[in-house]
């Protein structure tokens, strides 16, 4: 068994974006998962990026935005949607609703998403 203390949770963060590292290879030893918890102010977004040897899965828990997909496609993704991505598959989010925009992210295997925020609190 492995247990996860609440303050053993490091939030990475971006303008607009905080990532609490719910699950991750600082503070776990899984080899199979990361799990994420992603929050975006309005107007904030994720740009379009790749993950070259781990899928996603997200589930939107609050809000609408839209997914940034290959090709300059947009999709509209709101609370009770889930996506998954393949690995190589290009995505991102815009929060462009009214309101904060929450999602969970499942990553496998996983990924240490450190490279990508500027702010480690």
């Amino acid at each position: 068994m492995e247990f996860i203390n609440s303050k053993d949770i490091i939030n990475l963060t971006n303008p607009g974006v905080v990532s609490r590292q719910i699950l991750n290879p600082d503070n776990s030893s899984s080899e199979r998962v990361t799990i994420t918890e992603v929050h975006l102010d309005v107007g904030a977004s994720q740009p379009r990026h790749i993950h070259k040897t781990s899928e996603q899965i997200w589930y939107a828990v609050k809000g609408c935005g839209k997914l940034l997909l290959e090709n300059n496609t947009e999709k509209t993704f709101q609370a009770g949607d889930v996506v998954r991505f393949a690995d190589g598959d290009i995505h991102g989010l815009l929060n462009n609703g009214d309101t904060e925009f929450v999602y969970i992210s499942v990553t496998a295997p996983p990924i240490n998403f450190g490279y990508a925020y500027k702010d480690k609190k």
